[in-house]
């Protein structure tokens, strides 16, 4: 029986020996990936980071809030990097501005 190779029946070259043809057809075939990636990745990357620095430019005294530890607090000031948190009866504790994650509403989430 004979070993039939698919690949030895490929001549080289593609029909089209003009290499600028060639090479827009190559880049071309990459539009649809950085499309893809585009759209899945970096666009609700950026509606995410737009959403939280408006949720931190909102943030007022007052507010429940989660930071990225996972420590609830209520906010008792403000700064333009940090807040204060009262975490407990007494207790305050100082985060940076990026810590907090999710400003809680009244219901608890």
């Amino acid at each position: 029986m004979p070993i039939v190779d698919a690949f030895a029946q490929s001549q080289g070259s593609p029909p089209s020996s003009n290499p600028t043809i060639t090479m827009l057809l190559t880049l071309l075939q990459f539009v649809p990936i950085l499309l893809i990636v585009y759209l899945l990745i970096l666009r609700p990357q950026r509606q995410r980071q737009k959403q939280l620095d408006k949720m931190l430019k909102e943030l007022k005294k007052g507010d429940r809030v989660l930071t990225q530890g996972g420590i609830f607090g209520t906010v008792v000031g403000l700064d333009d990097s940090k807040a204060v948190l009262s975490i407990a009866e007494g207790t305050k504790v100082e985060f940076s501005k990026g810590s907090i994650v999710q400003v809680l509403t009244g219901d608890g989430k």
